[in-house]
């Protein structure tokens, strides 16, 4: 029986790249390919109770999450039976990731899923990619959800800024910005935070040093983890992904210096970006009850596969009681686009994590004197937050209203984002060390970690894990600093939820109450 395009993998050039020649035949690669659930439906109503807000719902072990709602092994083995057709070798098979890694030459590609992978130039670089739909025999139809990997194009951007010209005096440790926002006691102890990482790495010398200079010891225990041959590769340069790796490294472990600090090392594909979380999600021997990840893209750079893929990994996670924090952005409202569009980041839009976005804080040596919108037009940077074209409304979103910077206001039709925020903008930056060298970074990427030490405090004092804390924050917005000053472009903060800084930032004893 002939092929059929597989929906929602429809791809277009990167970036207005251009084809130069047909990619080498010979060429390894490996792709992975998505497998249905079992049990859909079931972990559908699941995490619709928690996202109800739902207490009673629970959250499912690793373990037991794999039995009910994993690919089957039936699934499983229609895969690896196409695979061999096709000369495809099996790299790994997981159940609860529903993923099954495959190997081959592009030319074995080429014939297995109906491309012609090609080699592309665009102006930050090459990509072996593809355009068009994926193709796939009828009998895997409703049994593959996506393919992966195929297209090396990058996935997502890191999401810090570095301000070389900012002081100490301006700037925070990621204590004092702990502090200003009243955390709770704690270190976090017994958790595990796993932060996504899509290139570059860290050196144990420079996280030494840093702890010891801001007075955290022991320091905490750094873990690297490699996905999909990916590994901890610092690149020497503190304006590249090791600028990302260390603020991440650094925040979340500054706040929560007894938690595991585990590092999801993967190639910057949409394949290594989901393979790293649903690694993350389903790993039995870290066993994460947070995530963070400081990379993102524009939400329509993503294929419909990709989107859905990502979104169901976050529900997985829901269910299994991890919290996901997702950077939304450095670019204000138009994500990087072309002046006078709106955008928002992806995943950050996922209405199954939690979108962070930014602030500029004003503070003495004890408070928080004032905190408005992170939009520093002659640095180039702002939180990122809008309304996305992919996501419905969650439930805990239905009835706000999104307020333009000309002053109107439209009911929320879609999901609207951030749903939180933090001290992001490099101005107030954080102090941390990069490559030897001591420096001050913000961005949304700082956000997220910060969040995650928080929560991991707060879990380390709790019998349960926080899991999916959205439904929480909307239904207690009076635990969060409600931001009402500035702007991110097309965006204005208003009282209440808006879409710039979401519910606010951190209120660190009354979120420990409420969560």
């Amino acid at each position: 029986m002939a092929n059929a395009p597989l929906a929602g993998t429809h791809r277009a050039p990167y970036r207005n790249a251009r084809a130069t020649r047909r990619a080498d035949p010979s060429e390894r690669l490996e792709v992975s390919v998505l497998i249905r659930r079992r049990d859909a439906a079931g972990l559908h109503a699941h995490v619709a109770k928690i996202s109800g807000g739902d207490r009673s719902a629970g959250h499912f072990t690793r373990e037991a999450f794999e039995q009910r709602f994993g690919a089957s092994d039936a699934d499983i083995a229609e895969v690896r039976k196409f695979a061999h057709a096709h000369g495809l070798t099996i790299v790994a098979e997981h159940a609860g990731r529903r993923t099954v890694r495959l190997a081959g030459t592009v030319a074995q590609f080429n014939a297995a899923f109906g491309v012609d992978l090609q080699h592309y130039e665009y102006a930050g670089g090459t990509y072996r990619g593809r355009t068009g739909d994926i193709s796939l025999p009828q009998s895997l139809h409703g049994v593959v959800e996506a393919v992966l990997g195929l297209d090396n194009r990058p996935a997502a951007q890191p999401r810090f800024r570095r301000h070389i010209k900012a002081t100490k005096a301006e700037s925070f440790t990621p204590l004092q910005v702990a502090s200003l926002y009243k955390f709770p006691a704690g270190t976090g102890a017994g958790q595990t935070i796993a932060l996504i990482e899509l290139g570059g790495g860290y050196d144990a010398a420079d996280l030494s040093a840093y702890f010891s200079e801001i007075g955290v010891s022991p320091a905490p225990t750094v873990t690297a983890v490699p996905v999909d041959g990916a590994a901890n590769a610092p690149t020497g340069s503190a304006d590249g992904p090791d600028g990302e790796v260390l603020l991440d490294i650094e925040v979340a472990g500054a706040v929560a210096p007894a938690a595991t600090i585990a590092v999801y090392f993967a190639p910057n594909t949409d394949a290594g970006f989901l393979d790293a979380i649903t690694t993350a999600a389903h790993d039995t021997t870290n066993k994460p009850s947070i995530i963070s990840i400081s990379w993102g893209g524009p939400e329509n750079s993503y294929t419909a596969q990709s989107t859905t893929a990502f979104d169901s990994a976050f529900q997985a996670a829901a269910a299994m009681g991890i919290t996901v924090l997702v950077a939304s952005g450095d670019d204000g409202s138009t994500d990087g686009g072309t002046a006078g569009t709106t955008n928002v980041d992806f995943p950050a839009s996922s209405p199954h994590a939690t979108a962070c976005g930014g602030t500029h804080i004003t503070a003495s040596s004890t408070a928080i004197t004032a905190e408005t919108v992170w939009n520093d037009g002659a640095q180039g940077g702002a939180g990122g937050g809008g309304v996305s074209t992919v996501f419905a409304t969650p439930t805990w979103q239905t009835g706000l209203t999104v307020t333009t910077t000309g002053g109107g206001a439209q009911t929320l039709t879609m999901r609207g984002v951030p749903d939180i925020a933090g001290d992001a903008d490099p101005q107030s930056g954080y102090n941390v060390r990069v490559d030897g060298q001591d420096t001050v970074i913000g961005g949304t990427s700082a956000v997220a970690p910060l969040w995650a030490g928080l929560i991991a405090r707060i879990n380390s004092t709790k019998t349960t894990t926080a899991g999916l804390i959205n439904p929480v924050l909307y239904a207690n917005p009076s635990a969060l600093n409600d931001i009402t000053s500035g702007n991110n472009g097309a965006y204005k903060a208003t009282t209440g939820w808006d879409a710039c800084t979401g519910l606010g930032s951190p209120d660190g004893a009354a979120l420990e109450a409420v969560l």
